[in-house]
């Protein structure tokens, strides 16, 4: 038969052991990593903390339960979004027991934003093919105009974003319409929505070109809170993308958080962080603006101050030279009278210093030219001296003779003579005829 527990003696029984705490923690977490590890858990992501080591710190939590979870800083680098509350993610990591405090724990080595992969392939698939186009293009953005007439909204009516801008607006320019265009910003046919809703602010940009329009759209905000992937996937649509690429003005998308981006993002004009942002950027605040005005009238009150004074002063100018004129001609006369004088004293003394000048000329001519006739006869007595030395009659007064053949040609050599020839000589007091008896060439 069998034993049963109650008739077991104390002797039978085998006592319990006695655990260390740590010991403890750490059994458990040996028995969860058995059991569990490596595991995939899927949740909403709470009290979400970034760390200044770079560690994040959250809980995973759903309709049943919550478990605490750690993500070291190397795992966390590798992210390609920003974690943040109320996010569906999958993760993956080890469970175990933080033993300094024995709390559970789930140590994360990787997340992935839960049910967005299909999502994020097409969103991906969609950027890459409406950017092949051209639709996300800087040639096609448009600036915003400096001022603002009208401002269209697109956003649904039960929305906090809708709130937000108005708010803004009512704040910052409280004199421009407001255009609401409603629209569905989450779900089925939400799309179609957007694109109704921006056809019809397209219709008044167009219309407010004639003069007998009462609004003028000049901008329209796209705007919508935050949210998941599929709570933004409206936005994500092609023909949304293709409606707002048409848009005549420009168009300023503020979908979500600042983290959040969507097709209609890329192919706006100008994007927004948030929906109060895209606000803020069509409509500058109205006090910047009053103090630009009043800064421009200043310039133009002191531009136009100095040019009333500079006119006054070129009239007042005129106006002395053409209120007495009898002084204008005096000053003439007078210098009429200036000019007469010095001419008239100005003809004798220039004749005078000519008369002067002429007879200087006149004086240094004359001794000039007694200097030139006395240098040319000092020159003339020289030159009769040395004429007067190369006489050939003072040579033959000292004997000696000239002597030349028959034709009077000089015979200065024994060789031009010949025995038996005939020559004159010329003498200091006459001639002789001479023959040659013989020659001798020394």
């Amino acid at each position: 038969m069998p034993i049963e527990p109650a008739q077991l003696t104390p002797l039978t029984r085998t006592p319990p052991r006695v655990w260390s705490v740590g010991a403890l923690c750490h059994a458990i977490a040996d028995a969860l990593d058995a059991r569990f590890n490596p595991v995939r858990v899927s949740g909403e992501i709470s009290g979400f903390v970034r760390a200044s080591s770079g560690h994040c710190y959250f809980s995973l939590k759903d309709d049943s339960g919550q478990i605490k979870c750690a993500m070291f800083k190397r795992a966390a680098s590798g992210l390609d979004f920003a974690p943040r509350d109320g996010q569906r993610v999958e993760v993956s990591g080890k469970l175990g027991v933080y033993e300094p405090r024995g709390e559970l724990q789930l140590v994360v080595e990787s997340m992935a934003r839960a049910g967005e992969g299909t999502l994020f392939e097409q969103f991906l698939q969609l950027k890459a093919k409406l950017e092949a186009l051209g639709l996300f293009d800087a040639a096609h953005k448009r600036p915003l105009p400096r001022q603002v007439r009208g401002i269209g909204v697109v956003t649904s009516l039960g929305a906090a974003a809708l709130h937000d801008v108005v708010t803004a607006l009512q704040r910052r320019v409280p004199h421009i319409p407001v255009v609401v265009a409603p629209a569905s910003v989450q779900g089925q046919g939400a799309a179609a929505e957007i694109c109704q809703a921006l056809q019809q602010l397209y219709g008044l940009a167009v219309a407010g070109e004639s003069a007998e329009a009462q609004v003028h759209i000049d901008v329209i905000l796209l705007v919508r809170g935050g949210g998941a992937m599929e709570d933004l996937w409206s936005f994500n649509d092609e023909a949304v993308a293709r409606t707002v690429f048409d848009s005549p003005v420009p168009v300023i998308a503020g979908i979500g958080h600042e983290t959040d981006f969507t097709i209609a993002d890329f192919v706006a004009d100008l994007r927004a962080p948030t929906p109060t942002a895209a606000a803020e950027l069509c409509a500058p605040a109205r006090q910047d603006a009053m103090d630009a005005a009043q800064y421009l009238q200043e310039r133009m009150q002191t531009a136009a101050t100095r040019l009333l004074d500079r006119r006054a002063q070129a009239l007042d100018l005129v106006g002395s030279r053409l209120g007495r004129p009898s002084g204008a001609v005096a000053r003439r006369q007078l210098a009429l009278a200036s000019a007469a004088q010095r001419l008239t004293h100005a003809l004798p003394q220039r004749l005078q210093a000519r008369s002067v000048a002429l007879d200087r000329a006149q004086s240094a001519l004359q001794v000039s030219a007694q200097r030139a006739v006395q240098a040319q006869t000092h020159r003339l007595a020289s030159l009769e001296l040395r004429l007067g030395l190369l006489d050939p009659r003072l040579v033959l007064g000292r004997g000696y003779a000239w002597l030349t053949d028959s034709e009077g040609r000089a015979l200065t050599q024994a060789g031009q003579l010949q025995a038996g020839q005939a020559v004159e000589a010329t003498l200091a007091d006459g001639r002789a005829a001479l023959r040659v008896e013989s020659v001798v060439i020394n």
